[in-house]
């Protein structure tokens, strides 16, 4: 439709809008041009390794070694590489929905079975511990948590992280702690990393994160994971037969950014804070939408079922309707087991919020006309 001249408002893409910061660019640049172009170990650089090491530590206060760090090609490749050393077929992973797509998928292409435990948006999405406890069975490997998340906003509280953790504990399972929006969280919350709540936690802990939110760099394509010796070193070995190394000159940018001046990313995650303030006051005013204001990441997963009916019947129709009638694209939230809901991201600017949002109340109202 943007190719053909439509003047359409997307709030469909998971990506920030800002430019990634200048010394991240100038330091791949001068990797490019002094050269630094050739495989590197498939790992990541010991450099870069030691500068996320660095950082999880800093900002953190998670303790490890290089050798437990695995670069790779983004977040979502280290999610795959966990599940795929982790999971055996059969095996169980618990996913609290709404959960990014991908999830399940990947979970799928290791052999395992996803067991999914259900959210309220009443209840701020958080899971209930009786019906964590509940999905447990002889077959459960591990618990998938995604704080602050993809697509709901919501920010796990360090009590119920507490419990996933004990439960983990308590039945021998592994915990992948995708942290990937660590940095955009509002309201003056704190995030709390799954892998600081002990040590017997930590040890039990494949922490997930990247350089694509927090640095702007999502085309980089710069993930992590880090994790025991044990599980690290099969995910290294595991990757040299699939990838091998993320992008050398990417990894020079991404060691800029992992001792980037806080201020830097401070200015972005203000400016999203912004625009989830805008957003939230804007789907607040339609009639019959019902929404939790989002406490982190940058989306709004408002719940739409009230305008659902015989000749709608799921967010999946509403969200073409919202596309053909109003030039407005949004993600059905049935693609995250989110049911009735729509995804909005609000990595865009405030203009296009304030004019998206007011397309979707004026298709919205023709629906009650």
């Amino acid at each position: 439709m943007k190719a053909a001249g439509i003047d359409v408002v997307s709030f469909g893409a998971g990506e920030p809008d800002f430019n990634t910061p200048r010394p991240i660019c100038d330091a791949a640049i001068e990797a490019i041009n002094q050269g630094y172009t050739k495989y590197t170990p498939s790992a990541g650089t010991p450099q870069l390794r030691a500068a996320i090491a660095e950082k999880l530590e800093r900002e953190n206060g998670l303790r490890y070694q290089p050798e437990q760090i695995i670069v790779s090609c983004g977040a979502k490749h280290s999610v795959y590489n966990t599940m795929q050393v982790l999971i055996d077929p059969g095996d169980e992973v618990i996913l609290i929905a709404p959960y990014w797509m991908t999830y399940a998928d990947q979970i799928r292409l290791a052999g395992g079975v996803p067991v999914v435990v259900h959210t309220r948006s009443e209840n701020s999405f958080i899971p209930e511990y009786d019906k964590l406890r509940e999905a447990i069975s002889p077959k459960t490997k591990a618990i998938m948590v995604n704080s602050p998340s993809n697509p709901s906003g919501a920010v796990l509280p360090r009590e119920t992280l507490k419990e996933i953790a004990m439960l983990a504990l308590r039945h021998g399972l592994w915990v992948i702690a995708d942290e990937i929006y660590e940095h955009l969280i509002y309201d003056g919350l704190k995030h709390t990393p799954m892998a600081s709540l002990g040590n017997e936690i930590f040890e039990r802990t494949i922490t997930i994160n990247g350089c694509s939110k927090s640095y702007a760099m999502t085309g980089w394509r710069i993930g992590y994971a880090a994790a025991p010796l044990p599980v690290a070193k099969a995910m290294s070995n595991f990757q040299d037969q699939v990838t091998s190394n993320p992008t050398s000159f990417a990894q020079k940018g991404a060691v800029v950014a992992m001792g980037l001046d806080p201020s830097t990313i401070e200015t972005m995650r203000a400016e999203f804070e912004v625009r989830r303030d805008l957003i939230y006051r804007l789907l607040t005013e339609i009639p019959g939408v019902k929404i939790m204001k989002p406490k982190g990441a940058f989306y709004a997963l408002p719940d739409i079922s009230a305008y659902l009916g015989k000749d709608m019947k799921s967010d999946a129709d509403l969200a073409t309707y919202l596309l053909d009638t109003a030039n407005v694209a949004v993600v059905p939230g049935s693609v995250f087991e989110g049911a009735g809901h729509i995804r909005l991201s609000y990595a865009i600017s405030r203009e296009d919020i304030e004019k998206g949002v007011a397309r979707i109340a004026e298709a919205l109202g023709k629906r009650v006309a």
